[in-house]
């Protein structure tokens, strides 16, 4: 089975789309079509439900799916160790996380060490950051925790705790703390309940029986915080994100014990190969990231 037709049929497997396939790999559709073919010819099975433009992985291709990205997986853990044994240095670590505030400080000092490998950092929800490691998308996640996978490994950092963003003029600005109840009230503007931020924020509301109704959803702290500026509502974020604000219109204030909080911490597969580079990447943090 040829390495290419693998390929062809991850992209497709991932758009579920033959003509979005084709685009994302630089062919013709009717080429991309083909390839599959051979392929399900070389199984002797089908590959993909077809029914008119809408497509869907038979139950040989989900199985053949999980296996191929297995493949190119230990591919690439090949390449890195036999990389490392010809003295050549990774290029590329590619790490998603749960707020770029968390890694500013710790990328800086990172590429002052060690110059000529790129970091693509890409800000995700924790659930997003799991599966794109589960597919080989990316090499770390540095995410809230526990995130119970029995493929990942989680290396716990610090705790996080919630606080209240609020505009410098609000009745709120001068509180010593903020009880939950008591921002049940005001005009809210939140995480979607994807992130596990607002995962966290809804399961104390949860336990003293009160549910949070935001006015707007925002999956970004600083159009959440736009919003506060500008006396749409309040807002909720990790504290250490406050240490980036620098609006004078807002204010952070704590939310009254007991406060929500969560470990932050790094999350790998475990059949990582931990070249120099992560460990690296991995023991910056650890100096970095005050752990509790």
């Amino acid at each position: 089975m040829e390495h290419r037709l693998l390929e062809y049929f991850i992209a497709v497997s991932e758009e579920l789309h033959f003509t979005k396939a084709a685009d994302n790999l630089g062919i013709s559709q009717p080429t991309l079509s083909h390839q599959i073919r051979l392929l399900e010819e070389q199984l002797g099975t089908p590959l993909f439900h077809r029914s008119g433009k809408k497509i869907h992985l038979t139950q040989a291709g989900t199985v053949l799916l999980e296996h191929a990205r297995r493949v190119f997986h230990e591919l690439e853990q090949a390449k890195l160790v036999i990389g490392e044994l010809t003295g050549l240095r990774r290029g590329r670590l590619r790490i998603g996380c749960s707020g770029n505030h968390l890694l500013i400080q710790s990328i800086i000092s990172f590429h002052r060490q060690f110059p000529g490998i790129e970091l693509s950092i890409v800000e995700l929800a924790t659930e997003e950051t799991r599966e794109r490691l589960l597919t080989n998308k990316l090499d770390l996640g540095v995410v809230f925790l526990p995130l119970k996978d029995e493929q990942l490994i989680s290396l716990p950092l610090y705790k996080e705790e919630l606080v209240v963003i609020v505009p410098q003029d609000h009745p709120f600005a001068e509180s010593s703390g903020i009880e939950l109840r008591e921002l049940a009230l005001s005009p809210l503007v939140l995480f979607p309940p994807k992130f596990l931020a607002r995962q966290m924020l809804d399961a104390s509301c949860a336990e003293i029986g009160i549910q949070l109704s935001p006015v707007i959803e925002l999956s970004t702290m600083e159009s959440q915080c736009q919003m506060v500026a500008h006396h749409v509502g309040l807002s909720v974020v990790p504290k250490s994100y406050t240490a980036t604000l620098r609006d004078p219109r807002l204010v952070s204030v704590p939310i009254a014990e007991p406060a929500p909080y969560r470990s932050v911490g790094i999350v790998y597969r475990k059949d990582t190969y931990m070249d120099t580079a992560i460990q690296a990447f991995i023991e910056h943090l650890s100096s970095n990231l005050q752990t509790d």
